[in-house]
Order: C-alpha cells, then structure tokens, then sequence
C-alpha cells in the first residue's frame, strides 16, 4: 500500500534537498537492539521510521512526530546522530538522532490506516537487514558504533565552546555530518 497524506508539503533547503528527519529508536540506553517498521511501498522490508519535515518544523519535532506516526512509540530523544545526505534516488538530507523508547502504542496511525508493523532488531542484524534495500539507514546504525553515548569522552566532549563535528564521503554520494551533542550548531559543510 502507498503511504497518502493529504495536504502534505514537501520542503526543501537551499541547496535543493528535501528535508527529512528520522529517529533510531532504542530499547534501552545500551543501544543494543532497534526498532525498525515495515516499509510502506515494500511491506516486507524493514526501515528506520523517519520522513519528511513540514514547514517551520524543527528537526527534533519531525523526527518525534515522524517515530510516533510509523512506529507508534514514544520516548526520550538523545543526540543528532547526523546528516545523511543522499542523492541516489532524489535529493535528502535527513536528521538521524537517537531515541529511548519509553511508550509503546498497541494500535498506531500506520498501523491502522496502511498495516504498517515494527520489530525489534539486534543493532548486527538491523544493518544487514537494511544493508540491502536501504544502505543508507544501515549507515545510520554504522555511524553508531563511532559516536559516544552521553556521557561523552574526550573525543566527542565540547572543548573551547566548540562541538567536534566530521564530514565524511563515501563513494555512494551519501555523506554526514556528525555532531555529538543535541542541540548544538552544525559545522560548516
């Protein structure tokens, strides 16, 4: 089934990419096991719940709200993760960050309206269920194993008021750029 949301806005930055934000939902605060959702196109495979941003919306906001419409769960957000930039199949630039689900809902938006499902993944097993349909959210769970969990040490700890942040390309025109803390100001790509 088609995902349809009637009065939807697309929006778009400057540079032509279309806003997206997406949360990795997490058991626990070890991290160790995913929430991924049955693709709407693709019903028997599974992706990171995420979506595009509505205008004036606020990243954190979107990527809250997009979690709870597709994976029907809440929770507190922790940090921006990324930017992952893709080109592929059309311009995005999606805001990854991490979530601790608190609050699961036994019947959700997508559940009810598309069928949509979700299910809990070992981090290992979500990358390579992801790695072949959708090898940019299998990123978002590569990008993990380099990032601190708060709190943070000396590598990803803020030092003269500024954040360490990196860029980094790979040959899949997708790249990111990694901030440790929530809430901080992005680097300059």
């Amino acid at each position: 089934m088609m995902k349809f949301k009637p009065n939807q806005t697309r929006t778009y930055d400057g540079e032509g990419f279309k806003r997206r934000a997406a949360c990795l939902c997490f058991k626990n605060e070890k991290e160790d096991e995913v929430l991924l959702v049955s693709s709407s196109r693709h019903p028997d495979q599974w992706i990171v719940p995420g979506g595009g941003m509505e205008p004036e919306e606020e990243a954190c906001g979107a990527a809250v709200r997009e979690v709870y419409e597709e994976a029907g769960v809440k929770g507190k957000l922790g940090r921006l993760l990324g930017i992952f930039e893709q080109n592929k199949d059309g311009k995005h630039r999606t805001y990854v960050f991490t979530l601790i689900v608190t609050e699961t809902l036994e019947d959700w938006e997508d559940s009810l309206k598309i069928g949509r499902k979700r299910k809990w993944f070992k981090v290992d097993e979500a990358i390579r269920v992801l790695q072949s349909h959708k090898p940019v959210h299998a990123e978002y769970l590569h990008r993990l194993t380099s990032t601190c969990n708060p709190p943070c040490g000396p590598v990803c700890s803020p030092t003269n008021g500024n954040t360490p942040s990196s860029q980094v390309t790979d040959n899949n025109t997708s790249h990111y750029v990694v901030c440790s803390t929530q809430g901080s100001d992005l680097a300059n790509r």
